[in-house]
């Protein structure tokens, strides 16, 4: 028989608190993001209402707790969000979040967001002379094309589908001639049903040149070659010149291999761009601003203070049937406060970080070269703050900065760094700047190989490995020296 024994244990554990996870996911929204999340709160607690609070005492008397016969308790500790729900029962509000890994995007959207893919398709569709039977071939086929751009389901299932769900028999022969109507349709090359018949799809509408006619042949006759880079063997079957391969490529280089790319590449589609930072210089000395947009002031409601002001002050209000309406008067109040404190806490951290941002990247805020933007991690920056790494992240997050040159995220600003012959650390930007001017300036009948290459950085004091060169030349898009030799 096992017996059961009682053991005493003492751990130290480490644990968020609901208004420490709120607060994480707060710092995550752009300046949009927030712009709409203040308006939802607002909203969703009466107790929070738009105007400024500069003047406004923004607490209520901790005097007005309740004890459980609904009667006030004097000078006792300010009620918390925790004496009112479990971590089981807290309200959707204090947890809201629309870009919070790992969780469903909530309801909310930011405003700015534009046509999304499939309604862009839809509304080049009812411009179409289409009969009902086609206008409903051609929607369902619009809704099976993936945010890519691309038809993958076959068209054969598309007819099954057809007659299967909405009774529409349709032949495979009349999808095609459809979808080949849709394929017409912008971005170019939607509705293809492979990659080579979306790049052939985007270059017949180019301009009829040698580069652009031979780009399809390419693409129609050596795809496999072309796909596996195999150059020598497109040159040897199409009895072409390196030259007029390498024009060749440039036209396919240029081609959409995601013509959806534009909407699903972006969470919220056609968003524009609204930076969420100000950079500028003035009397020498750079500036930097936090930019709120449209985000309204808060204030906690007057009314609902008040309310608690005649509970105390009338002793036949002191009821225990107003103990309800009483405990969720405390609930809003206590939420609307501290929903007030989160972005005051929100805005300091965001202006402590860029602020660290700018005065590590002084140089460039000043010049706007990329050549002058100097090594810089997420460590670095949570250094100087004094915030964590994970905090930084969050602050850094689809976040933008206007400057005098442009508008960039704070992504931008972040790069590792190399060693250079001095022992110094150099960015990596500044080596791709060097590869850049060494490649524009190289003889085009006999470009620089990456061994080339390399030798040439280390001459400059630059000591980068070969791979690192082709590895950095890839990433700046730039091909292989065979690729860029000129006649």
């Amino acid at each position: 028989m096992t017996r059961q024994q009682l053991q005493q244990e003492q751990k130290l554990q480490q644990k968020l608190s609901p208004q420490q996870i709120q607060l994480m996911r707060l710092l995550e929204l752009n300046e949009l993001e927030m712009e709409e999340r203040v308006k939802q709160e607002i909203e969703e607690n009466p107790a929070l209402e738009e105007g400024s609070d500069d003047n406004i005492d923004t607490t209520y008397p901790s005097e007005y707790n309740l004890d459980e016969d609904g009667n006030p308790i004097e000078n006792s500790e300010q009620i918390s969000l925790g004496d009112y729900s479990s971590d089981e029962e807290i309200p959707d509000y204090r947890f809201g979040n629309n870009n919070y890994p790992g969780e469903e995007r909530q309801e909310y959207t930011p405003i700015g967001a534009g046509t999304s893919f499939h309604e862009y398709l839809l509304e080049q569709l009812a411009m179409q002379d289409f009969n009902d039977t086609e206008q409903h071939i051609a929607e369902y086929i619009i809704g099976n094309i993936d945010d890519d751009g691309y038809l993958r389901r076959p068209l054969h299932s598309i007819s099954d589908d057809l007659i299967f769900q909405m009774s529409i028999d349709a032949s495979v022969q009349q999808i095609s001639e459809i979808l080949q109507v849709i394929q017409d349709f912008e971005p170019a090359g939607v509705g293809a049903t492979s990659l080579q018949e979306c790049l052939l799809l985007q270059l017949e509408r180019h301009r009829a040149t040698e580069a652009s006619q031979l780009a399809y042949r390419i693409i129609d006759e050596a795809f496999d070659a072309f796909s596996k880079k195999h150059y020598d063997k497109i040159i040897k079957q199409l009895s072409i010149t390196p030259e007029e391969l390498n024009a060749a490529y440039i036209e396919i280089e240029n081609l959409n291999p995601t013509p959806g790319g534009a909407w699903s590449n972006n969470d919220y589609g056609n968003e524009q761009i609204t930076p969420d930072f100000e950079v500028y210089e003035q009397d020498g000395a750079l500036v930097v601003n936090l930019i709120s947009g449209n985000i309204p002031s808060l204030t906690i409601s007057p009314r609902y203070r008040e309310m608690l002001e005649d509970y105390n002050n009338n002793e036949q209000n002191r009821t225990r049937d107003n103990r309800d309406a009483l405990l969720f008067i405390k609930q809003k109040l206590d939420a609307a406060q501290w929903f007030v404190n989160a972005i005051k806490q929100r805005q300091k951290t965001l202006f402590d970080t860029i602020s660290a941002i700018v005065d590590i990247q002084q140089k460039f805020f000043f010049t706007g070269l990329d050549s002058d933007i100097v090594p810089m991690i997420l460590r670095d920056i949570a250094q100087r703050t004094g915030y964590d790494i994970s905090t930084i992240s969050r602050a850094t997050s689809t976040k933008y900065v206007l400057t005098t040159y442009g508008i960039y995220p704070l992504r931008h600003f972040f790069s590792e760094g190399v060693h250079n012959a001095d022992g110094e650390e150099v960015s990596t930007r500044e080596i791709k700047h060097i590869l850049q001017e060494c490649i524009d300036n190289e003889n085009k009948n006999a470009p620089l190989s990456d061994e080339r290459l390399c030798e040439l950085l280390h001459s400059k004091g630059y000591p980068i490995a070969r791979r690192t060169i082709a590895k950095y030349r890839e990433q700046m898009g730039i091909p292989v020296a065979r690729m860029r030799k000129e006649r």
